[in-house]
């Protein structure tokens, strides 16, 4: 895999998976993110991800979190050309555990990642991904005011 940076469509893998996305009618674009967040998501833990289909995931989770409130929108030169629909809410959920999934132990991209100085930057930027598509709720705890 050729890797330049650490973005998430900063690798001829993702590359190519956004041109896939190009070349695919509107209607069905869709189902090839679903498609590609459900082969890393129902990976089992005890199973290796592999790295291509590791970094599908992130780049399908990085086309769903744009289109959440605090996503940043896709604007590298090697994401999708074409229109994307507008992704189900549902995506969210499966997006953020693809990425669970991407940064877990058994994860080929993560090995490959952590090898490298860039490996916290890059795992920082997953984890972010991950907190636009499903936030930690806020923890409920004693109230900030004086009585």
């Amino acid at each position: 895999m050729g890797t330049w940076d650490i973005g998430h469509f900063d690798n001829d893998t993702a590359a190519d998976f956004s041109g896939t996305l190009d070349e695919t009618p509107l209607a069905e674009r869709e189902a090839v993110v679903r498609r590609v967040l459900t082969l890393a998501a129902d990976t089992g833990a005890e199973d290796y991800l592999d790295c291509d289909e590791a970094v599908e995931a992130v780049a399908a989770a990085a086309l769903v979190a744009s289109q959440c409130p605090g996503g940043e929108p896709v604007t590298t030169s090697y994401g999708p050309d074409e229109p994307l629909p507008a992704f189900p809410a549902d995506l969210r959920p499966l997006a953020a555990k693809a990425l669970d999934r991407v940064l877990a132990e058994e994860s080929e991209l993560a090995e490959l990642w952590d090898e490298t100085e860039e490996g916290p930057a890059w795992r920082r930027t997953v984890k972010d991904l991950r907190a636009v598509l499903r936030p930690e709720p806020e923890p409920v705890g004693e109230a900030l005011f004086e009585v």
